[in-house]
């Protein structure tokens, strides 16, 4: 059963004490990808989600003991052995609705989240999309009030380009730049990336993390040996209901055995 959105936030059970010589390579708890939060109806890539549905669905993780993070604090408490009962966030793209609309639905069930921000297109729209509605994307407004709000800002590149077709310049503007940008507009640390449309190969992830990130984020897992730079994530959109859910949280246990997380 779905809570009441009025309803206090659970909070997640304490986590087991590490084990003492047993290696961590990905999270044993599970990441969600979302995109779009808003009330358009005009979705044909599927990443757009309703704040109702949004809402259904991180009240769905509070009923059961589980409490979503940002990626950055996930791995730090997987480094502590205590990442049970958590659920890594993530919000890619960098839509403005996250601020607007996103924002208060994560405060109402307590809950932190990661965002990926383009800062080569700051107050541009999603124009990398061929059809579809024009979505407008964070400013430097946008990025210093999620911050604010208690959010990871972390890069998506600079423009979103398939990184696996870029040349070495352009990969090494759109991975370090961003980065660079990013750590301005924030006065912070930039841990976190994440390949745009989820398409990466080992010289993608070579240069990610010779740009000093601590992890990136994929869709599907990454090449051998990536570890924390090709965290596998699962999507979720307007259509995944409680079964669906289910699902989608034990898919995400097949991620993190063959991580060997678990």
């Amino acid at each position: 059963m779905v809570a009441d959105i009025t309803a206090a936030p659970h909070t997640a059970e304490p986590g087991p004490e590490p084990v003492a010589g047993r290696p961590r390579r990905g999270p044993a708890a599970w990441v969600a990808m979302y995109h779009s939060v808003s009330d358009c109806r005009d979705d044909p890539y599927n990443v757009t989600v309703t704040p109702a549905r949004l809402n259904r669905q991180l009240a769905w993780l509070a009923d059961r003991g589980l409490r979503g993070v940002s990626v950055r604090e996930l791995l730090a408490a997987r480094a502590r052995g205590a990442e049970r009962g958590l659920v890594g966030l993530t919000f890619d793209d960098g839509y403005t609705d996250f601020v607007t609309t996103a924002v208060p639905v994560l405060h109402r069930w307590g809950f932190s989240a990661t965002v990926f921000v383009l800062p080569g297109r700051l107050g541009g729209e999603n124009s990398w999309e061929p059809t579809g509605p024009r979505k407008p994307l964070f400013d430097a407004a946008d990025i210093h009030d999620a911050a604010a709000a208690g959010m990871e800002i972390a890069s998506h590149g600079l423009t979103h380009l398939d990184l696996t077709a870029a040349t070495d310049r352009v990969l090494h503007a759109e991975v370090d730049e961003s980065r660079q940008r990013l750590a301005a507009l924030t006065g912070g640390d930039i841990d976190g990336f994440c390949y745009p449309y989820g398409y990466l190969d080992e010289r993608v992830v070579d240069a990610v993390r010779l740009a000093g990130y601590r992890y990136a984020c994929s869709i599907g897992p990454g090449p051998v040996g990536s570890g924390d730079f090709a965290l596998p994530r699962i999507h979720l959109g307007e259509a995944d209901n409680s079964l669906r859910l289910e699902l989608k949280r034990r898919l995400a246990r097949v991620y993190g055995r063959a991580l060997g997380a678990v």
